[in-house]
């Protein structure tokens, strides 16, 4: 009878999927060569230029006045209109979630605390319904992100086009350690004293640095049988060679951590480890820490900005303010929404981070070149410069204001269509037929 019932629950979300991505996109994405005319070009690298851009084989091939254009290139007139290159979402587990009430359709978080082989682009739902919602707020790429355990997974960064996974995969990887924490069941009845909290969070400290010196005897044994094949080969271990990598500094550790004394932690963690490629995410706390953020040379993906403060003792504006406290404190931040069905809202997530104290060119770098250059993809995303991929949105005005509107859309030089299940459930009430008032 369960079976039945599994096999009924999957055919009906199967249907309600397939119901909901052919609405999803009325005209496919046009690739070819576009001139964008009289805009206003924020490159973010370069300052502002008035003029003209020019698309052509997925790449930006001349930006300014009078540049040469492709002949039979597609002329797109943007008087008072903006351009911008794509926001980059640090972190959100899109494409990897769909109805959260229904276990089948969560793909980010697997059985076990050591999982760092599972990989979350194999994961990955092209046609999920809140990726055409997202992307067409200007929000072009995300780091999707495995959730649970110590090492729930490998992260990917991913381009909101693409029919295969491996289409969107857009040139990062980095595994994901969430630092160990124990804390109080907030729904009461939980009578542990202070020692025996930090008793559990020693005994799980202690659990990784017992999987991280496993990881670094594999990696000894590996390097020992390359450099000589008489020696043995490890046997194989996909969690340990999934971590070895992080050991050689070769892949970027991704670790979680919020409160103000795990940063601290974390921070002579990574260093007595010598981890070189390391970013810290989430770091709700960490304007109390900044400083110390900033002399270890650390990066940060912060965020939520929209939320509520981490403690009940703090000021109510906290989270907003966590972002630019760290930035004037000489921390690298790029921010994150954390979220599946409201990515879309990373831009307001930085309009928050700016009208609470964040110098509004730094929140922008925030969502573009920024975490562009902490996932090495600097040399083709997070800004406008000749010869970089042709990500962009063409807006009417701040791309951080609610009333701004995306009128254009590129990704990889595909030009996108302005269209999703929002837009299209707007159209149709906005005009109902039979019924509407006269």
């Amino acid at each position: 009878m369960q079976n039945i019932f599994k096999f009924l629950l999957l055919a009906i979300v199967s249907i309600a999927s397939l119901q909901l991505v052919t609405a999803q996109i009325v005209e496919k994405a046009e690739k070819g060569a576009f001139v964008l005319t009289n805009a206003t070009i924020e490159t973010i690298t370069q300052g502002t230029v008035k003029g003209t851009l020019v698309i052509q084989d997925g790449k930006i091939t001349a930006i300014g006045q009078n540049v040469p254009t492709p002949a039979g290139a597609k002329t797109i007139d943007c008087t008072g209109l903006f351009i911008y290159p794509g926001m980059i979402d640090g972190g959100s587990t899109l494409g990897l979630s769909e109805v959260g009430s229904v276990s089948l359709t969560q793909d980010f978080n697997e059985i076990g605390e050591l999982t760092p082989q599972m990989q979350a682009l194999t994961a990955v739902n092209p046609n999920a319904t809140a990726i055409p919602v997202t992307r067409v707020d200007g929000v072009t790429t995300t780091l999707t992100t495995p959730r649970g355990g110590l090492f729930p997974g490998t992260a990917a960064l991913i381009n909101l086009v693409g029919y295969t996974p491996d289409q969107m995969y857009a040139g990062f990887k980095g595994i994901v350690m969430n630092y160990p924490v124990v804390r109080r069941r907030p729904w009461g009845g939980d009578n542990r004293s202070d020692e025996e909290l930090k008793k559990e969070e020693e005994k799980l400290l202690k659990q990784v640095n017992e999987v991280w010196d496993q990881a670094a005897l594999y990696a000894r044994i590996d390097s020992a049988a390359r450099a000589n094949s008489a020696n043995p080969k490890p046997d194989y271990n996909p969690e340990m060679e999934a971590l070895v990598p992080v050991l050689r500094g070769e892949v970027t550790l991704l670790l979680e951590v919020n409160r103000y004394n795990d940063i601290e932690s974390a921070i002579k963690w990574v260093q007595d480890r010598k981890i070189k490629k390391v970013i810290f995410t989430g770091v709700a706390e960490g304007w109390r820490v900044a400083d110390k953020i900033a002399q270890a040379g650390i990066p940060v993906i912060t965020g939520p900005v929209i939320t509520v403060p981490s403690r009940a003792s703090d000021r109510y504006d906290k989270a907003y303010a966590n972002p630019g406290l760290m930035h004037k404190a000489g921390v690298k931040v790029a921010i994150r929404t954390n979220n599946s069905e409201n990515v879309r809202n990373l831009p307001f997530h930085a309009g928050f981070a700016v009208a609470y104290g964040m110098d509004k060119a730094a929140a922008l770098r925030a969502v573009t070149i920024t975490p562009a250059e902490m996932f090495s993809v600097a040399n083709r995303l997070g800004s406008l410069e000749v010869g970089k991929s042709a990500t962009l949105f063409v807006a009417s005005g701040d791309p951080f204001e609610t009333k701004t509107e995306i009128r254009h859309l590129f990704i990889d030089g595909w030009n996108v269509p302005i269209d999703s299940r929002h837009i299209q459930l707007y159209e149709e009430f906005l005009n109902r037929q039979p019924g509407a008032k006269k």
